[in-house]
């Protein structure tokens, strides 16, 4: 049974307070490593990517760190085996953020989304409150929806990057985000493997994601397939590494078709089937073949980053003693056009049902015809 739905349903969201809760971040010594170190050793060795030395102290100096529950201001303060660390990290104003979400489908098990670009799925960084998760708790909490039925969980089960609008489907129960998780997977794992049984069982994924972007320059050839593997390097203001184009990464698989090109304004407007999920994949692979998503501040041609200088460490700290904002653009600014169009899945607890998702395009990202039908 096929289920399509193409309107959505609702919208809900909740203006976001000027200052956010801060955070908590506990420790605890253990013998074998960390016993007998100062205070100031252990944070700013083990969570340098927090903050340089001298933001570490001045976290101390603040009293934002307790050992067994009383502030501790003295750097030089030795740890022993089984103490309790915790470190405050003050509230904050977090950037300006979008907070309303359309509801494209819904019911007991899944939810979907339509996200506006501008808007983080999950905390990190800057964003610890300002995501589609505290709106979804906080709905879940008002009561305001199924969400507040037993055993509901309402989780993202993927990400879209800050710019990227569009579909984002959500869990609601442990067994429907298990399940989804593994759609998700399935669909990733198949990429790298080019025999029979695995074309076939691709053939038949139970899901399908088909995104919409505006890319740079003319394609000449009307599809598409790019195979190129996506891997990680140093960069500044990333911690775990930037994703990138390389040859030592993992598969990943893009299927571009173009819809309509502007030799006047030189840009290509095209649909993407992606069968696999690496972070930034469409933003990499649009790139690596010579044609960046038009106003993308990050990757350049080849899926590379526009500036590259991943030696180079800034010592500078804000106020909050974390580092400064970095200068060179990271993967969480916005400014390209990318869309998550359309999502065709399997039900995650019947596996009978298909549902086939809509999340309407922005105006730039429609072709002339879809324009002129709306008209």
């Amino acid at each position: 049974m096929l289920c399509t739905t193409t309107s959505p349903l609702n919208s809900f969201g909740s203006p976001w307070p000027d200052l956010n809760d801060g955070l908590f971040y506990s420790d605890a010594v253990s013998t074998t490593s960390d016993s007998g170190l100062t205070l100031i050793h252990f944070y700013s060795s083990k969570y340098k990517n927090s903050a340089p030395l001298q933001g570490w102290l001045q976290r101390i100096h603040n009293g934002q760190i307790t050992i067994d529950g009383e502030v501790v201001k003295e750097p030089k303060a030795i740890l022993r085996d089984g103490m309790e660390l915790v470190y405050h990290r003050l509230p904050w104003r977090e950037p300006d953020a979008p907070y309303l979400l359309q509801v494209l489908y819904e019911d007991d098990d899944m939810i979907a989304l339509n996200k506006p670009a501008g808007l983080q799925v999950l905390p990190g960084g800057l964003f610890q409150q300002r995501t589609v998760l505290m709106q979804l708790q906080w709905r879940a909490s008002k009561g305001s929806s199924s969400l507040e039925t037993q055993g509901s969980h309402p989780v993202p089960v993927h990400r879209l990057g800050r710019g990227t609008s569009g579909i984002l489907l959500c869990a609601k129960t442990k067994v429907a985000k298990t399940s989804l998780a593994a759609f998700f997977a399935e669909g990733t794992s198949l990429i790298g493997d080019s025999s029979n049984a695995n074309m076939e069982q691709s053939k038949r994924r139970k899901i399908s994601k088909i995104y919409r972007a505006l890319v740079n320059g003319i394609l000449k050839q009307d599809k598409i397939i790019i195979k190129q593997p996506i891997g990680t390097t140093r960069y500044p203001g990333v911690a775990k590494g930037l994703y990138v184009a390389s040859a030592s990464g993992k598969p990943a698989l893009s299927k571009v078709e173009v819809l309509e090109r502007d030799s006047q304004l030189n840009q290509t407007l095209v649909q993407v089937e992606i069968e696999s999920g690496r972070p930034h994949q469409i933003r990499i692979h649009l790139s690596f073949i010579g044609h960046p998503l038009l106003g993308d501040p990050l990757y350049d041609v080849g899926g590379q980053p526009m500036c590259f200088d991943s030696e180079h460490e800034d010592e500078s700290f804000a106020e909050d003693g974390g580092y400064e904002r970095p200068a060179k653009p990271v993967p969480g600014d916005c400014g390209y056009y990318l869309h998550a169009h359309q999502l065709v899945l399997s039900h995650p607890t019947t596996n009978e049902q298909v549902i086939k998702i809509t999340a309407s395009l922005p105006p730039i990202l429609r072709t002339q015809a879809e324009t002129e039908e709306l008209m």
